[in-house]
């Protein structure tokens, strides 16, 4: 009876770890950032735009900065959904953008950037 008993509240708590595991963590999320602070940062456009508020922004529009024109024309808005496509794969999401990275493989670690991402509002 214990067992049955621990296996159905390892049943209910399973999906509640998932949704925690798919929220990202923030500070795996800034290691995994490093490659791209070759590019982006929150305080200025550089080589990239700056990403400062990135989630949430419609994407191509941030001040000052030259967007290929397949961005600007994108009608993305840069939501979790948009974020995790373009971080996976950012050639296969918007074909014609200027973005060298070649994208993450690991969900994992796409989440964990989203969430550090997130904190920079």
């Amino acid at each position: 009876m214990r067992s049955l008993v621990f296996g159905v509240v390892v049943a209910a708590l399973l999906p509640l770890s998932a949704q925690a595991q798919e929220a990202g963590d923030a500070t795996a999320g800034e290691k995994a950032f490093a490659p791209c602070k070759a590019c982006h940062n929150f305080q200025k456009n550089g080589v990239g735009p700056d990403l400062k508020g990135v989630v949430g922004r419609k994407a191509g529009t941030y001040e000052g900065y030259n967007y290929s024109a397949a961005l600007k024309n994108s009608g993305l808005t840069w939501d979790e959904a948009n974020l995790h496509e373009w971080l996976k794969n950012p050639k296969a999401k918007v074909p014609g953008n200027k973005m060298i990275f070649q994208g993450y493989s690991d969900d994992k670690k796409i989440n964990d950037v989203i969430a550090y991402l997130k904190t920079q509002s």
